[in-house]
């Protein structure tokens, strides 16, 4: 999930750490170092693996779910239960936090080629997307104001924990353009590797383009809120390395 090329190792856990001290040998003459757990989720807003809870809400809160959401919350680990919300965006109903497969990237892994539930309604989103996924880069000044008021008298501005904010929750912020709501940005995060703050962000069609300027209202609605200028640019915001030939390396 960090867009470059990776594995995963599976055997016997008596093993483990005889394994796990041998790959960081072979390693060391190439700079292999030990990634922070805190860190490892910046790999899936640099490389954009919307992420549950920290994305999109499950659609299993609704009153025939209530079965399937038992069944749900039994296989989740302990941080995935508590959906949690927070930010700047605001809805009347759970449903506002769901999001579509097409919305999230991913139409190219649907297949139309048998039935489920649903088919109809996401051939017409498919080939009339309403919004689509990218990066927005928060602008650095407006969110250096936001660590800034930690030092100012008064209530500061809700705090932007770096790198990234606690799981089991969703950080959902309002986008707007000229005062109207157009998107919703989550996985808020700051990266080290382009030293700035970005996130994903489900935005409308008509203001996809990549370079189109945005606001994203940063604090929670009973907060101090902080309008941050953020600008359009594509997803995956890093390369994708995922494919590399590695014939002859």
């Amino acid at each position: 999930m960090a867009g470059e090329i990776g594995y995963e190792l599976q055997g016997p856990a008596r093993h483990r750490d005889t394994i796990y001290r041998a790959i960081l040998e072979a390693g060391e003459s190439f700079g292999i170092r030990r990634l922070g757990g805190r860190v490892a989720s910046v790999n899936h807003l640099e490389a954009c693996f919307p992420t549950i809870i920290t994305d999109y809400l499950p659609a299993i809160f609704d009153d025939e779910m209530a079965e399937y959401q038992q069944e749900f919350k039994a296989a989740m680990p302990g941080f995935a239960l508590t959906f949690n919300l927070a930010g700047s965006f605001e809805a009347d109903d759970i449903s506002a936090w769901y999001r579509s497969p097409v919305e999230l990237g991913w139409s190219k892994n649907i297949k139309f080629d048998h039935e489920f539930v649903g088919r109809a309604a996401l051939e017409q989103e498919v080939a009339n997307p309403r919004r689509l996924i990218r990066t927005l880069v928060w602008n650095s000044d407006d969110v250096i104001d936001v660590y800034a008021s930690l030092f100012r008298q008064g209530q500061p501005f809700h705090y932007m924990d770096i790198p990234r904010d606690m799981k089991g929750f969703m950080y959902a912020d309002k986008v707007v353009k000229e005062g109207r709501p157009i998107g919703v940005a989550t996985s808020r995060g700051y990266s080290y590797y382009f030293r700035q703050m970005i996130s994903l962000c489900t935005i409308d069609v008509a203001h996809a383009e990549i370079g189109t300027d945005v606001t994203v209202i940063w604090g929670n609605p009973d907060e101090p809120q902080k309008e941050i200028r953020a600008t359009v640019a594509p997803a995956p915001y890093k390369p994708d390395n995922r494919r590399s030939d590695l014939v002859g390396l």
